[in-house]
């Protein structure tokens, strides 16, 4: 996986009037969650703002990084957990990070790329990408910036399920049944099979 640095501080104050005041002054809110945990067993966020300028560059990409965060000097490596968006302007209103090792697996979805011209395209269908991104679950070291997925045999009206893939060290999430892609039958391609067929009867 790509590796990205972002800049943080902690957060002095909280409530809904200093969250508001955050946001005005460009900055986003956001939690790292990790090995901490409360007097309730449940997991302690360390609460933190970064600019949301700096932000832009980790969220509006189609790659997939780990984040190595400085917060008010202290060094933490995550992952984005979760982001909140404003419903209107799209804006980024919060963001929860994950804090990982390079020992203890995680779960994230990974770029699908699909690799090869497909024998149905040549034939003249229609290559349909069905889901963009497959998660996967390993140390996030052993976690590749995609992964490819080989479709040069894939014929018109077949398709490849997340359970025929395998990659060395990763363990697949997603449901085996999911369509990663699929070949769709064109008119230009059902008309040149009539007319192969056609001809052939004459």
């Amino acid at each position: 996986m790509r590796e990205i640095n972002l800049n943080g501080c902690k957060r002095a104050e909280m409530g809904k009037k200093a969250t508001r005041e955050l946001r005005k002054a460009g900055m986003v809110p956001c939690n790292l969650y990790g090995e901490s945990r409360g007097e309730n067993g449940l997991p302690e966020a360390l609460s933190f703002a970064v600019s949301a300028r700096d932000l832009r560059k980790v969220i509006y990409t189609p790659h997939v990084y780990v984040v190595n965060l400085n917060i008010d000097g202290a060094e933490h490596v995550a992952v984005i957990k979760e982001l909140q968006f404003h419903p209107v302007t799209d804006a980024v209103l919060h963001v929860d990070f994950y804090e990982v090792t390079p020992e203890k697996p995680i779960t994230i979805g990974i770029p699908v790329n699909l690799v090869g011209l497909a024998q149905g395209v040549r034939d003249g269908g229609r290559l349909n990408l069905s889901i963009r991104k497959i998660n996967v679950t390993a140390p996030y070291k052993q976690i590749p910036e995609k992964l490819d997925v080989d479709v040069t045999k894939l014929n018109i009206g077949k398709s490849i399920k997340v359970g025929e893939l395998s990659y060395e060290g990763l363990e697949i999430a997603t449901s085996k049944e999911v369509i990663v892609c699929s070949i769709k039958r064109t008119r230009a391609a059902m008309s040149a099979a009539s007319q192969a067929e056609e001809a052939a009867a004459e």
